[in-house]
């Protein structure tokens, strides 16, 4: 309807005509997103990003309010806190409601790329507190269009596919043929309407920063509603009279690669050295659909411990996580703080040495919120303790060397 460019949609890396075809059975193609959301100088909420390949990260909203509740449980006292922890519940429904048609008994899985990925902590988290299986690609296998799922009781159907592995792994058969970590012939089987894909193959596109300038317009024509957060100012730089214009100003601008992920590739103007402005002004004129330019937002800081035991400034943004049954849309109270832990930086990726915190969202009068007495935590996965042996078990365990875990 040239509400957006064509070109724009087709030279997207993430457009693949291999999805053509494919019709979840509830309509679903974004079961879970994790919008970014930023608080300008002005103390604006904007939308830095949009996140609806495979959002990460919701396994440290969980953690971090479960590790603060058994830490210091009595910071909790006399605040109505909205829980974080129907979280999985929510995306198994979400989840069991895309099943094909006529499933009665639909069997879910979350696929990895395996124990070496970044994230499989989170992976391997969400698949126990969901009550699914966690497989890998080598796990699974295509028979007569239906997916099937090795056990040892022989193969059983699957039937949703809560996949955390990019769509060039998903499938050799139509994508990348030297993967090893994708299951052949999946992407067939969905577009038969054999198995869902969650989320869907090609939200890429969605995800590309190019079109991201345009969400505002794609909510305005397709759902007639005016976007209630605005966007940061984005600059596409495959417009020859943005270009223009963003080019001499680069110290003032924050330039992004449109595919890229985890603050790689990030070039920030004002920490930027001159031939490292320069690098970008020909890496732009070069492939100016690669890169989008933003100006420099003064993101809003938390009190955050620092080395030394100090508390300082940091700068934050916020995602929160949305889960789509194909009913409504659940937005989880709360979300992923991410925190950059080096002075002065605005990159708060975990990849680049980010940190995170603990997200509250507070009931309202009204809202019928579980008790949480002071001297009393209840651990879902395990018996109850009182604030004393808890503060005592902690004391013991932080001598001892702890695992970190980093999200993609």
């Amino acid at each position: 309807d040239q509400v957006i460019p064509r070109r724009l949609i087709t030279s997207s890396a993430h457009f693949h005509r291999q999805a053509h075809g494919i019709r979840p059975a509830n309509g679903v193609r974004i079961h879970v997103a994790g919008v970014d959301l930023v608080r300008d100088h002005e103390g604006t909420f904007r939308v830095l990003e949009d996140n609806l390949r495979n959002p990460s990260g919701v396994s440290y909203v969980l953690e971090n309010r479960r590790t603060l509740s058994h830490v210091v449980p009595e910071v909790f006292t006399g605040h109505r806190l909205r829980s974080v922890e129907e979280y999985p519940a929510r995306l198994l429904s979400a989840l069991l409601a895309a099943a094909p048609l006529g499933v009665a008994d639909p069997t879910v899985v979350v696929l990895t790329p395996g124990v070496h990925n970044s994230a499989h902590f989170e992976h391997a988290f969400l698949a126990r507190r969901m009550g699914v299986e966690l497989v890998e690609g080598r796990d699974l296998f295509c028979r007569d269009g239906v997916v099937r799922m090795r056990t040892i009781r022989g193969s059983e159907p699957v039937h949703v596919i809560y996949r955390r592995i990019d769509d060039d792994y998903l499938d050799p058969v139509l994508f990348r043929p030297d993967s090893v970590l994708g299951v052949p012939g999946v992407v067939n089987a969905a577009r038969a309407g054999a198995v869902t894909i969650a989320n869907g193959v090609g939200n890429g596109v969605a995800d590309d920063k190019a079109v991201y300038p345009y969400v505002p317009t794609i909510v305005r024509y397709y759902l007639g509603e005016e976007p209630l957060l605005p966007n940061v100012e984005t600059y596409n730089l495959s417009d020859p009279d943005q270009r223009a214009y963003v080019l001499p100003r680069l110290d003032q601008m924050v330039v992004k690669p449109v595919d890229g992920s985890g603050g790689y590739g990030i070039v920030m103007g004002s920490q930027a050295s001159d031939s490292e402005l320069a690098t970008a002004a020909e890496t732009i004129q070069a492939d100016p659909r690669g890169w989008i330019a933003q100006p420099i937002v003064a993101l809003s800081t938390s009190p955050t411990v620092v080395e030394g035991g100090r508390l300082a400034p940091r700068h934050l943004d916020l995602r929160p996580f949305a889960v789509n049954d194909g009913e409504k849309i659940w937005v989880m109270p709360g979300g992923l703080t991410r925190v950059a832990l080096v002075e002065g930086s605005l990159v708060v990726n975990s990849s680049q040495g980010g940190g995170s915190k603990d997200t509250w969202v507070l009931g309202g009068d009204g809202d019928v919120l579980p008790p949480l007495a002071p001297d009393l935590v209840v651990d879902a996965e395990g018996p109850t303790f009182s604030a004393a042996q808890i503060r005592s078990a902690n004391e013991a365990r932080a001598r001892v060397d702890q695992p970190t875990f980093h999200s993609e």
